[in-house]
Formats: structure tokens, sequence, C-alpha cells
């Protein structure tokens, strides 16, 4: 939208909520690449405003369904908790007929919530301590939602972690080999395959009722969390667009496969990939305390797993994706996918040979809970 159209817009989104007291300012707001995000400050308090991509969640009425159930939901355990429901939780602003979101007259969604104050959100982990707040905070996340009844959520991105899709798109893209690319990635090509039984492990648990299934946030990032400004404590989820049913153990893994590794994502020296032990047992801890025995002992095996296969999907989606031409994911350089690929399969090959330290980190963590009375339930 050109700057003029934009400010008759934004007026125009901000008048259709019921905020407290008339709008003062309202700037752009935060570093998100996804929603347009701003901040709006009205006579009596301060509030986000978005504009939802549509192009990305081309279902945005179930989405906001979802979002509203949840924050609904999440207030409420809040409150049960003594806590701050107006910082712990994202909190929707009605528009003022009552909806959950505004529709403008050029078609576009737009939904406000509550500006939290006192908080701020990282890009990146500076230190061991933020991994531990990480994960303290979708444990937490996790155990709040507990007993929501995830079924009735929509998936805002189907088949998001369906691991044996994922694999189907792949056997596909090397049969097609529409960019004759296949030649070259045998060595990849094979890992994978050698790896294919083991992409149904966790969604056949599910299918057997060995695995529940949750409520999951999907986008496990630091900056997703809110950081309290004075004590330094997570106390708040935040960008819960991709909240679906789905598996607790993805969450934990995803939140591994970025955070816990010793290289970045497209690191090209494979030999600088590995899996940092002590980020894996700090995020561990933390996730587990904040989860305080609301998952079950079947789900806390699996932790280690859902990190393996977290990190081999990914690695089997930018290899899809190079296979295909790079049609999906942005690329910088030549070959981008292939590296990222190369990436997470190397992690993936630490994370077997570290596999007997990863169980025992689990195994331990939960003595130092039990004895301090955090009971993982039994199954």
């Amino acid at each position: 939208m050109s700057a003029e159209m934009d400010k008759h817009i934004l007026k125009e989104a901000a008048g259709a909520f019921a905020t407290d007291g008339a709008a003062v300012s309202c700037e752009r707001y935060g570093s998100g690449h996804i929603n347009d995000t701003f901040r709006l400050i009205c006579e009596n308090r301060p509030y986000i405003l978005q504009r939802m991509n549509t192009d990305i969640f081309q279902d945005p009425v179930s989405l906001m369904r979802n979002i509203e159930g949840v924050t609904t939901f999440l207030r409420q355990e809040v409150i049960k908790n003594s806590g701050d429901p107006d910082r712990e939780t994202l909190n929707l602003i009605k528009t003022r007929e009552g909806a959950p979101f505004y529709v403008d007259s050029r078609g576009n969604y737009w939904r406000m919530y509550l500006f939290i104050e006192g908080a701020t959100c990282y890009n990146l982990v500076e230190k061991p301590e933020d991994f531990y707040q990480s994960g303290k905070a979708f444990g937490h996340f996790q155990r709040l939602l507990s007993q929501y009844p995830a079924r009735e959520l929509a998936e805002t991105i189907p088949g998001f972690h369906d691991t044996p899709g994922r694999f189907r798109a792949f056997r596909k893209a090397v049969e097609e080999d529409i960019c004759g690319r296949a030649s070259e990635v045998q060595n990849e090509i094979r890992f994978a395959m050698d790896r294919e039984q083991d992409m149904g492990l966790a969604m056949d648990m599910l299918a057997k009722g060995e695995l529940p299934l949750r409520v999951t946030h999907n986008d496990t990032k630091l900056n997703n969390i809110m950081i309290d400004d004075k004590t330094g404590q997570a106390i708040c989820i935040i960008d819960l667009d991709t909240v679906m049913p789905g598996l607790s153990i993805f969450d934990f893994g995803d939140s591994i496969r970025f955070g816990a590794n010793t290289a970045q994502e497209d690191e090209t020296d494979l030999s600088r990939v590995s899996l940092s032990i002590p980020l894996f047992e700090i995020y561990t801890r933390g996730f587990l305390e904040g989860c305080a025995g609301s998952l079950t002992g079947a789900e806390v095996k699996m932790l280690p797993q859902g990190s393996r296969l977290m990190t081999l999907e990914c690695g089997i989606r930018f290899l899809t994706d190079y296979l295909s031409g790079d049609t999906y994911f942005k690329t910088a350089r030549e070959k981008h996918n292939l590296d990222r690929c190369r990436t997470q399969f190397g992690l993936v090959a630490d994370m077997e040979k570290k596999w007997g330290e990863m169980e025992r980190i689990v195994e331990d963590v939960c003595k130092g809970l039990d004895k301090n009375k955090t009971k993982v339930k039994p199954g």
C-alpha cells in the first residue's frame, strides 16, 4: 500500500476496535517479516495493531478462531494461578461490534492486542540463561494448555509437521528430478532414504494413542517470548498464528534443532556443525520444569527423538526444495538450500553419535524434578 493509503487504512482499522481512549499515535513496531505490526498509543493505554498476511495464512477466520480460543483459555489459567492476565498471555481486543478481527474497506484482515509493557523480545540467544528461559516458557505454555481440546483447533498450515508426508514429497522430487540435480546429491539422498522408516515413528505413536495430541506453537524461537525487563524472566508467548494441534516433542525438537546447533543453519564448513550437549541439557531442564509434570512418560522419553525428527524433516525439506528448483525457501546464493540441507543432516548425524548422552540427560533431569516433586505422568 502507498503511504497515503496506509494512513487512511490505518486510521480506519484503529478506529474499528474498542480501545480505551482516542488514538494519539500509530507507528510501525518490531522486526517481524510476516504481518504488518504497529504500536497504537491511545489516551489511556497502548495496543498492538496487526494487519494479517493472508498470502501466507489463507484462512484468517479459522486462524483467529484458534487464537481467540487459546488466549481466552490461557487468560483463565493465568488467573487461576494468581498471575497477571494482562501480561502473561496475549489479550485480543474486540471490535466495536464484538468481533475478534476487522476486515477493512480494502479487504485486509486486522486484529488488536493489549500491548505488554515492561517486557522485550530478543532475536538472539546471547547466554545459556536465555535458552533456559526459552525452554521454561514453552514448557509452561504446554502446561497451561494441557487441558485444552487440541482437536478443536484448525490447521493453519495443513501438514506442517506431517513427517511421512514430507518424506513422500521428497521421494517425488527425487523421482521427477525436474532440475537434473539428483545426480550431484546422491550422498544426501541416501542419507535421507536410510532413515525413511524413522519418519513415521511419532505419527504412528499418535495414531496408536501412545502420544497425546497437544496444542503446539510451531515457531518456538526466542523472539516469540516476552522477557520481563526487570526480572529477566520469560512472561508471555507471542505470535500464535501457527498454533495448531500437534505433538509436544515437535515443539521441543524444533527448539533444539536451531538453538543447540553449534553452527549457523547454512554453515558451509560442516566440521563446525554439532549438537551442543550443554545447551541441550539446559533447554531440557527449562522445558521440563515449565511443563511441571503435564507431559506423559512416553512424551518425555521421545524428546530426543523429537529433536532428531525435526532436524531430519527440516533437512529433507531443504533438499526437496533444492531438487525442485529452490521455489519455496528464499535463497541468497547458489546451492544455498543444499548447504542448509547438509547442515541439518550433519546435526542429525551428530545427534545419533550422542544419542546415549541425550537420553541420559532427559533421565537425569526427570530424576532431579522428581526429587522436587515435579512428577511426570505415567504413560
